[in-house]
C-alpha cells in the first residue's frame, strides 16, 4: 500500500505512518511487505512483553476463539475470574479487585472515577510530562502532549512539576532531586484546590515525558502527601509493570503500596488488555455510592486468557530476573557509547526502559532536536526502530528504547551498533551542512 493510500483510507493520529507495510512480527523484529526486517525496540506500542507474536499467547487466543470470544457485561468465564485471582496474589494486600479493561486510557479513567465516588471529591493532582491517556478525564491529567484544540479541560485537574534530575523544573537542583518540586507543587494545590482533593495519579517512569524515574523516596513522599489530605494514590503502571524495569512492578522497588493501581500494555502481551486494581474497602464504598463504568467489552473472555498466558510465561522463565539482567546489559553498552559522542547528555531509566537524551553539548545540556529526528530516522533506515519523546519538555530529543523482555544480547549489540553508525553520520551530515 502506497503512502498516499494510506493517508487516503486512515485517519491520521499521531504524525505520518511509517514507511513501509508490515507483513509479519516476531520475537524482537518485524518484517516488511518489501522484505526489510526491523529490529523493534518499543515492543511494539511497548506492549509486546514477550516479544511478537509469542507461541503461547498465540495458543491461548485460540483456545479463547474456539470457546468463548465475548460475553454480554455482566457474564464472566473462568479466564476473567482466574486472571483477577492471579492478580490478587501477585500483588501486596489490599490490592485485590480488578476491574479488566482494554487500554491504559480507560484503566486510568476508571480510576479517576473510583477516586471520585469512594472521597466524594473531584480534584485531580498530576504531574507535569505525564501520559495517562487521551480520553476526556485522563487527557485532563496527561500534560506531555494533547491539549491543544480540545478545549477546556476537566475542571479540577492540576499539575505539579515533574521530579526532573537532568532537568529540574523549578531550577532549583542538579543531577539530584530533593524533592522541593513536590513540596512546591503541593502548595501550590492547596492554595488553588476548592476543598475537594480525591486523588493523585504518577507514573514510576514518566515515560512519554522523557523516561523520568521517580527519585528514591519521591513516591513514599507523595503517598504522605496524599494521606494528609484524604487523598488517594493512583500508581500508572502501563509501561512498567510485569517485570520491565525488573521487578514485577515498579512501586515495589519504592516499597509503596498504591490505593489504586492501573496496568495495561505489558499484561496482554500484545492483546489490548488493561486492569484497574483496588482495596476491598474502596470498592466497597465505591459500589455503594453507585459507581458505574461501562464498556462493551469490559471482563471480556479472549483478552484474559491471553494476560493469563502472559504471567504464565513471565514466571516459568524468570523474566522479571531476565528484565534487570539485561537492563543492566543496555545501560553498559549504552554508557560506552555515551563516552563515544558528547552528544550523548544522559542514560536514564530503569530495567528494560532506558531513555537516550540527545544535546549539542553536555555543558549547556542544550536539547538537540533536529539530530534526534535524524538520528531516529537513520534508526529506522538501518534496521532499528525506536520512540522519540521529548526530553526537555518541549522539543523531541529523547531516544526511547523498550526492547521484549525476551531480548538477547546479541539484539542488543545489534541494536548499539545502529545507534552508533546512525549517530556518527547524523553528526557528519549536520557537520558538512553547515560547512556548506
Amino acid at each position: 500500500m502506497a503512502h498516499d493510500e494510506r493517508e487516503q483510507y486512515l485517519i491520521r493520529y499521531a504524525g505520518d505512518f511509517a514507511p513501509f507495510v508490515v507483513a509479519k512480527a516476531e520475537g524482537s523484529w518485524v518484517h516488511t511487505t518489501d522484505g526489510q526486517r526491523i529490529l523493534d525496540f518499543t515492543s511494539g506500542q511497548i506492549s509486546s512483553t514477550l516479544g511478537h507474536n509469542h507461541p503461547r499467547v498465540v495458543e491461548a487466543v485460540q483456545r479463547s476463539l474456539r470457546e468463548v470470544i465475548h460475553l454480554n457485561s455482566w457474564m464472566v468465564n473462568d479466564d476473567v475470574l482466574g486472571l483477577a485471582e492471579r492478580l490478587a496474589r501477585l500483588l501486596p494486600e489490599p490490592l485485590v479487585r480488578s476491574m479488566l479493561l482494554n487500554v491504559g486510557s480507560e484503566t486510568n479513567e476508571v480510576a479517576i472515577r473510583l477516586a471520585k465516588s469512594y472521597t466524594g471529591r473531584f480534584e485531580m493532582v498530576g504531574v507535569t510530562r505525564s501520559f495517562h491517556g487521551l480520553l476526556a478525564g485522563t487527557n485532563s491529567l496527561t500534560f506531555s502532549m494533547g491539549h491543544q484544540g480540545y478545549g477546556p479541560l476537566v475542571p479540577g485537574s492540576f499539575a505539579i512539576p515533574a521530579p526532573h534530575q537532568y532537568r529540574c523544573p523549578i531550577r532549583h537542583c542538579l543531577d539530584a532531586c530533593d524533592r522541593v518540586c513536590l513540596d512546591v507543587g503541593f502548595e501550590t494545590v492547596d492554595q488553588a484546590s476548592v476543598g475537594s482533593l480525591a486523588a493523585m495519579i504518577v507514573e514510576p517512569v514518566l515515560s512519554t515525558g522523557g523516561i523520568i524515574p521517580l527519585p528514591e523516596g519521591y513516591l513514599q513522599a507523595a503517598k504522605d502527601k496524599c494521606e494528609e489530605r484524604g487523598m488517594l494514590l493512583i500508581v500508572d503502571e502501563a509501561q512498567t509493570g510485569f517485570g520491565r524495569v525488573g521487578s514485577m512492578f515498579a512501586f515495589e522497588q519504592d516499597g509503596v503500596v498504591p490505593d489504586i493501581l492501573t496496568v495495561s500494555k505489558t499484561l496482554g502481551g500484545g492483546v489490548p488488555l488493561g486492569a484497574t486494581i483496588t482495596s476491598a474497602e474502596i470498592e466497597d464504598r465505591a459500589h455503594a455510592n453507585g459507581f458505574v463504568h461501562l464498556t462493551t467489552h469490559v471482563s471480556d473472555p479472549m483478552p484474559a486468557a491471553a494476560g493469563l498466558a502472559v504471567l504464565d510465561v513471565i514466571e516459568e522463565e524468570g523474566l522479571v530476573e531476565r528484565a534487570q539482567a539485561m537492563g543492566d546489559y543496555l545501560f553498559d553498552q549504552l554508557h560506552k557509547l555515551q563516552e563515544s559522542h558528547e552528544e550523548v547528555g544522559d542514560v536514564r531509566g530503569r530495567g528494560l526502559l532506558v531513555g537516550i537524551e540527545l544535546v549539542t553539548d553536555r555543558d549547556s545540556r542544550t536539547p538537540a532536536t533536529s539530530l534526534g529526528a535524524a538520528v531516529t530516522a537513520e534508526c529506522l533506515a538501518l534496521g532499528l526502530s525506536m520512540n522519540i519523546v521529548k526530553g526537555d519538555g518541549r522539543t523531541s530529543n529523547c531516544l526511547r528504547m523498550a526492547p521484549p523482555l525476551s531480548v538477547t544480547h546479541d539484539e542488543i549489540d545489534l541494536a548499539i551498533e545502529i545507534l552508533d553508525r546512525a549517530l556518527t553520520s547524523c553528526k557528519a551530515a549536520a557537520r558538512a551542512g553547515d560547512d556548506s
